[in-house]
């Protein structure tokens, strides 16, 4: 699929991945920077005409900032996965969802900014990150702006990028001395298949078993990957037991605007939905009753 393309880059430098961005677009013809190319290749578009290639640029990287972590644009699923640290932090979300996009050879590959820049609905990272309140850095002409995670979705496979480049995830610390407990939840054909449904969930408890703070996250749902804000708003405030988990569910579901297509229903992943969101809170529930 890359016989049409006439020009393919590999700079070194953030600064110089920008400016040949720019100088191919002004010369006509589509393109778009690559990293891992897992999506790229199954996509096939054959009205690209050049590549700027990010792999030379200084973004692999899984460090921890402060009590968070900042995560480099070409960090690969398998560096998020295999991270002994991430897998320690917030319930290990970030990892177990990497370790379900794809097989081990497409986690190889693909890479944690990919994965967030290609906008689709059902990609993996997004509703453990949107969970876990996360940001993301984009580079353009002299200057870098932080960019909340739900609000750079703007439809599928549209972005706040505006020609610019993502090259770092922020994920903050969780809050300091809180109960707090995390959860995230794939349905797929197989695990390692494209999500029908997936789901992540964040939710604080106060000393008296009250919910504080709560994040529902869900994937594959609607055009870009959503909060289920009114959820949240229903868990905040009330005591976090089984009622609860069962009414956020149901408002969660209702908060979806899924598609029907070759792989389900619309109507299949809204119950799914449901499931989910019950399945990954109940989980969440299980957890901080064992830290009482």
């Amino acid at each position: 699929m890359f016989d049409q393309l006439r020009a393919f880059h590999r700079p070194t430098t953030v600064a110089t991945a920008l400016r040949l961005f720019d100088a191919e677009r002004r010369t006509g013809g589509r393109g778009r920077f690559v990293a891992g190319g897992t999506d790229l290749v199954v996509q096939g578009d054959r009205s690209l005409r050049w590549l700027v290639d990010l792999t030379r640029l200084p973004l692999r990287y899984v460090k921890p900032r402060g009590a968070g972590w900042a995560i480099g644009a070409t960090a690969t699923m398998s560096d998020l996965e295999r991270s002994a640290a991430l897998r320690r932090f917030a319930g290990g979300i970030l990892a177990e969802a990497a370790g379900t996009a794809g097989s081990r050879q497409i986690r190889n590959m693909g890479t944690a900014g990919g994965n967030l820049a290609n906008a689709s609905p059902a990609c993996d990272l997004a509703p453990p990150l949107l969970a876990l309140d996360a940001s993301v850095v984009i580079a353009g002409k002299g200057a870098r702006r932080t960019v909340a995670l739900d609000r750079f979705f703007k439809g599928v496979h549209r972005t706040a990028l505006d020609g610019g480049l993502l090259v770092e995830i922020v994920v903050p610390a969780p809050p300091k001395g809180a109960r707090a407990a995390w959860s995230f939840q794939k349905l797929g054909r197989l695990q390692s298949d494209i999500a029908l449904v997936n789901a992540a969930v964040a939710v604080v408890l106060d000393g008296n078993g009250r919910c504080t703070r709560a994040r529902i996250a869900l994937g594959a749902v609607a055009a870009t990957p959503l909060r289920a804000r009114r959820a949240e708003a229903l868990l905040v405030g009330r005591a976090f037991d089984a009622a609860a988990v069962a009414a956020a569910a149901e408002r969660a579901a209702a908060e979806t605007k899924p598609v029907s297509d070759v792989r389900a229903s619309a109507d299949y992943r809204r119950e799914m939905s449901r499931v989910l969101v019950a399945r990954a809170l109940t989980e969440c529930l299980e957890r901080l009753g064992r830290t009482r």
